[in-house]
């Protein structure tokens, strides 16, 4: 009956995270907002994560353009590597590895930094002070990833295209025209739609699953352990579920805008 328990835990914490989530969506709006915490967060959760999501997208660009330069040849077909890099990085490996590189750093943060405020009892404080945890703690931080993981993600998508550039160029052997003619060929609308439109889906997985757990924390300095884990892991599964179901549902509808 483990099995059981479990299903049923996991049933809890859906609706947990169900209402967490429209609470937070309706303290977004309205007075008081507090413009000087959504900086900070602007300024840790997007500026401190820029080192990594750079290293991220330098080498998932390189890796790619090699890898595929090689299938290419194959076919005569190795000029066509931009048409390749603009698919793969605008679609899938720039929003997702933006999003998974984000979420490691970021959920785990958020849930722990919570979560020892709520074990060392400064959210019942700041409720006596008159001050609303979720309109203070979890509203900036939702708002600074909603404005940060895209402007990241398209950070990303740049250093990955210059990546496998340099290695079209100068290990492949295509010429710079071609290379840049072919990724053109491919930045259509609906491919900045897909490139731009998963990164605020994943924003609001990672907000809300790493403030939810970290409101939720209970049983002391282990309880914000286990939490910070969850946090990762869930955030990093529902990630890929919703991109899955993004490019299984509505990129279809986008194909006569590619």
């Amino acid at each position: 009956m483990h099995w059981l328990a479990g299903f049923r835990d996991f049933l809890i914490d859906v609706q947990g995270l169900t209402f967490f989530t429209v609470r937070m969506l309706r303290n977004s709006f309205g007075r008081p907002f507090y413009f000087a915490e959504l900086l900070e967060q602007m300024h840790f959760l997007g500026i401190g994560s820029l080192f990594l999501v750079v290293l991220t997208g330098v080498f998932a660009g390189q890796a790619i353009a090699l890898q595929f330069s090689i299938e290419l040849a194959d076919f005569g077909s190795k000029n066509y590597l931009g048409r390749v890099m603009a698919i793969a990085i605008l679609r899938e490996l720039g929003p997702v590895l933006t999003a998974l590189m984000v979420a490691a750093r970021v959920a785990s943060g958020i849930t722990a930094e919570i979560g020892a405020m709520k074990s060392s009892e400064q959210l019942d404080a700041m409720r006596a002070f008159g001050i609303e945890p979720i309109r203070k703690l979890a509203v900036p931080r939702f708002w600074a990833l909603i404005i940060m993981l895209p402007a990241l993600t398209l950070i990303c998508d740049f250093v990955a295209i210059v990546g496998g550039y340099f290695i079209a160029v100068f290990i492949a052997h295509i010429s710079p025209s071609a290379y840049w003619a072919n990724f053109i060929e491919k930045v259509s609308l609906g491919n900045i739609i897909i490139s731009t439109g998963k990164p605020f889906l994943f924003a609001v997985i990672i907000a809300s699953i790493s403030n939810y757990l970290g409101f939720s924390t209970t049983g002391g300095t282990k309880g914000v352990g286990r939490a910070t884990t969850k946090s990762v892991v869930a955030s990093s599964i529902n990630i890929l579920f919703i991109n899955f179901a993004f490019t299984r549902l509505v990129v279809p509808h986008l194909k006569g805008l590619m």
